[in-house]
């Protein structure tokens, strides 16, 4: 389409893929980065890139330790304060899921200048402004360019006590799997993006989207918990590999437990779904067992935890006997506890680390 038919109040118009729905593949990213040499990180680099993890935590002192992250995309919704809440709350998620506390944050900046009008950009700005206040977090500077698309995000600095820093590489078998927030915003986004969403569906995408992520900080102070991440572009399954293959785990999923929008559910019946949740499936359905499932039910549930989620809840995997905190914490930051949807169990030797739901 050409960008001057393009309606400036409809952001969504203006971007191929959105939210965390517009991240490369899985697949594509790991070929991608295989071709990055190997270099000898110094000790004082806690997470790098080797486990996949949500940031980068680098230790100051033996008390102290810096987590940083950037995270941008293009519009997920029309809205553009909205926009810029959502794209803001994402990026402070990466600093929540290593059990950090964000303090500073710069923001990223692409926009088409000679077509959104200012006032349009100027919201997205606000939108993430706000979200950065609300976390209590200062929004410092940042850095702008003229581009085709659309394109809003933060760099976030935060920080952890060393020994309190969760990954992705942590988690035991026996550990409980907890999610904290509920499944489909990648259906929603598709739906909103057909024109198909309506005044509840947008409520209900906008008030999860939003939702900062603020129990990561306390749940890693807890012993019990062993790791922790966030659901994003990757969807529930593609996480929850990242969480597994390190560990020589596999997951079991009670389908029945897994929370997923009602709205999202009945749009999923009428067809709706992202195209990212088919790149998801290529790139790993290889290591997903839906074959416990009514087969009817198979393509209803690998678009579900394929689905791209922007702006996700948190991932725990928690010995048993911490459940109760957990879930203690999460009711504090986010007024209702997370979701128990799992277990985790030592991979066969004859099996290679995955995710089965039953």
């Amino acid at each position: 389409m050409n960008t001057e038919t393009r309606d400036p109040n409809r952001l969504t118009a203006w971007a191929h893929g959105g939210g965390c729905g517009c991240k490369i593949a899985p697949a594509v990213l790991q070929r991608l980065l295989a071709q990055v040499p190997a270099h000898l990180a110094p000790p004082e680099l806690l997470v790098g890139t080797a486990t996949s993890d949500d940031a980068a935590v680098y230790r100051l002192r033996d008390d102290l330790a810096l987590v940083a992250t950037t995270d941008f995309f293009t519009p997920v919704v029309d809205d553009a304060f909205d926009f810029g809440a959502i794209a803001a709350t994402n990026a402070l998620s990466d600093v929540y899921a290593m059990g950090g506390e964000p303090l500073l944050a710069l923001a990223l900046v692409g926009m088409p200048i000679n077509q959104l009008p200012e006032l349009v950009i100027g919201r997205v700005l606000e939108g993430g402004a706000h979200a950065c206040r609300a976390a209590g977090v200062v929004l410092a500077g940042g850095h702008s360019i003229d581009t085709v698309e659309p394109i809003y995000g933060l760099a976030a600095i935060g920080t952890v006590h060393p020994a309190h820093v969760k990954t992705n590489a942590g988690a035991r078998p026996g550990d409980v799997l907890v999610l904290g927030k509920p499944l489909g915003v990648g259906i929603l986004s598709a739906a909103l993006k057909k024109g198909l969403l309506d005044a509840d569906g947008y409520r209900e995408m906008r008030r999860w989207t939003t939702l900062l992520n603020r129990a990561g900080a306390a749940l890693a102070r807890l012993p019990g918990v062993h790791a922790m991440t966030d659901v994003t572009g990757f969807g529930l399954a593609g996480h929850l590999l990242e969480m597994c293959r390190p560990a020589g785990l596999v997951a079991t999923v009670d389908a029945g437990a897994v929370p997923v929008l009602d709205v999202s559910r009945a749009l999923l019946a009428d067809g709706i779904a992202t195209g990212a949740s088919g790149r998801n499936w290529a790139s790993y359905g290889d290591a997903v067992d839906l074959t416990a499932l009514p087969a009817d039910d198979h393509s209803a549930w690998q678009t579900i935890i394929t689905d791209p989620q922007t702006s996700g809840g948190l991932l725990v995997a928690c010995a048993p006997d911490a459940l109760d905190a957990v879930q203690a914490a999460f009711t504090a930051a986010q007024g209702q506890p997370g979701w128990v949807i799992g277990t985790l169990a030592p991979a066969a030797k004859a099996a290679l680390p995955g995710v089965r739901l039953r």
